[in-house]
């Protein structure tokens, strides 16, 4: 690429951006009285007024904390009230009630949960189990622990892109209710794509209709129309992939943001180029796409999820991208790392996922933490791929008014590492509590999950 072009695009960001903001979705916000209670998903449906999350008030007391403001690390003091941030505290004080259970975290980092945009909770771990691959139960199953990986790995909030039937629906709900530990779930539903388009690829079609997790559309219609249904489901984001026309990729993008949801898209080369016409909010992976598409992303604030980390597995263990209609180009370690470099230079925000099919989830959570590498390794800093993976996160999800950083009012999605991940991001290992909507889902590394309080039976008195 050329070395005038990075300095191009950042001037087409600067005076662009705006310009074309009235291309996003339809932000329900704007229709919304703020003292309106609503879910907490981009949803924004109104729910019914009271109190939330956990009874009392939780106090982590002397940390370290990276807030994702972009301040400067310093000692203070978190204060929790049921699921929201009350107070940060300067060191010293103990404004807080005097029943608040305060735990000390002193010498450790605290910060905002981190998010994964992208992940797929019903796939499977190997290729050849067909039966255990077709069966609700066992991808039930299967997504339960993948949630509890992923929690103990200091992840509070998911976007599922492309899971099977209604489960990623029914188990966002479960988090919710707190009937089970895991991160918050936001789901795509079913992964929307063309006959032959990716995720079809070598596999008949009884068997993409068994598995459920991949909607195949055929018109700008019928694309419509499997947006709606995903809508109908409970979707909080919508996922396309090509390949698709650019009609039916414009009305799909449409009808998505016409329904208050942001549209993300897994394609490449020309395609990505249709996506970002057609007013897509986000690209995922990095495959490529010519300048002229990066400037265009640049000009019309498209977002993208690198997701790095597969393709450095699928290298390194499979020697490469084999047998796939949706991968006719050559790329590499170096040109997906290359590609990064260019979407950062031009002023693209870049979020943070991982895209963990197979077992790979197992490896976690030195995949996310190789993810968040990355950044660094294309002139970033650690705090700058941290605030990628709350802060940016959360832009791209459509919840920073809720998530991503630390301040007052937000929802407590909260990590506490027993090290500096903010100077050293290894030490995201390290993960010591995790909070999620004010409730304590790990403590000590150890996932929590409290006894149940007995509801009395009719006639018996309550001892």
């Amino acid at each position: 690429m050329k070395t005038g072009f990075a300095a191009a695009a950042l001037l087409v960001v600067c005076t662009n951006t705006i310009l074309f903001a009235q291309e996003r979705f339809q932000d329900r916000r704007k229709y919304l009285d703020p003292n309106t209670p609503v879910s907490d998903d981009p949803r924004r449906v109104p729910v019914r007024p009271g109190p939330r999350g956990p009874d009392g008030t939780l106090v982590l007391r002397g940390g370290r904390l990276f807030d994702g403001t972009g301040a400067p690390v310093r000692e203070a003091t978190v204060v929790i009230e049921r699921n929201k941030i009350a107070k940060i505290l300067p060191p010293g004080s103990s404004d807080w009630p005097k029943d608040a259970r305060v735990i000390d975290v002193s010498d450790k980092t605290v910060l905002p949960g981190l998010i994964d945009l992208h992940t797929h909770l019903t796939y499977p771990e190997t290729q050849e189990d067909f039966g255990r691959t077709i069966s609700d139960s066992d991808a039930t199953l299967r997504a339960v622990e993948k949630l509890r990986y992923f929690l103990e790995s200091g992840i509070t909030s998911i976007r599922d892109v492309g899971s099977a039937g209604d489960i990623p629906f029914r188990l966002k709900e479960w988090v919710a209710q707190n009937r089970i530990p895991g991160p918050r779930v936001f789901p795509a539903g079913q992964f929307i794509t063309a006959e032959g388009g990716h995720s079809t690829e070598n596999t008949p079609d009884l068997l993409i209709r068994m598995t459920n997790a991949t909607r195949i559309a055929s018109g700008p219609d019928d694309w419509r129309q499997a947006v709606r249904e995903q809508f109908h489901k409970g979707a909080d984001v919508i996922k396309l992939g090509s390949h698709f026309t650019e009609a039916e990729v414009k009305a799909a993008v449409e009808e998505a943001h016409a329904l208050g949801l942001k549209v993300t898209v897994d394609a490449e080369t020309f395609y990505i180029q249709r996506a970002v016409e057609a007013g897509a909010d986000t690209i995922e992976h990095p495959l490529p796409r010519s300048e002229e598409t990066i400037q265009l992303m640049a000009k019309k604030g498209t977002a993208a999820d690198p997701t790095l980390i597969p393709y450095l597995i699928i290298f390194d263990e499979w020697g490469g991208y084999f047998g796939s209609t949706s991968r006719r180009f050559t790329f590499s370690k170096e040109a997906n790392l290359e590609m990064l470099r260019w979407l950062r230079k031009a002023g693209i925000k870049c979020g943070i996922g991982t895209d963990l099919i197979l077992h790979w989830y197992r490896y976690m959570p030195w995949p996310y933490i190789t993810e968040l590498k990355q950044v660094v390794a294309v002139g970033g800093t650690a705090s700058d791929a941290l605030m990628a993976a709350t802060k940016t996160n959360s832009e791209i999800l459509d919840m920073d008014d809720r998530l991503g950083t630390l301040q007052p009012g937000k929802l407590a999605d909260v990590l506490v590492v027993a090290g500096r991940p903010d100077v050293n991001l290894d030490d995201l290992a390290k993960v010591d509590l995790v909070i999620r909507d004010g409730y304590i889902e790990l403590q000590g590394g150890q996932t929590v999950i409290g006894r149940h309080t007995p509801v009395p039976m009719k006639g018996q008195e309550r001892k």
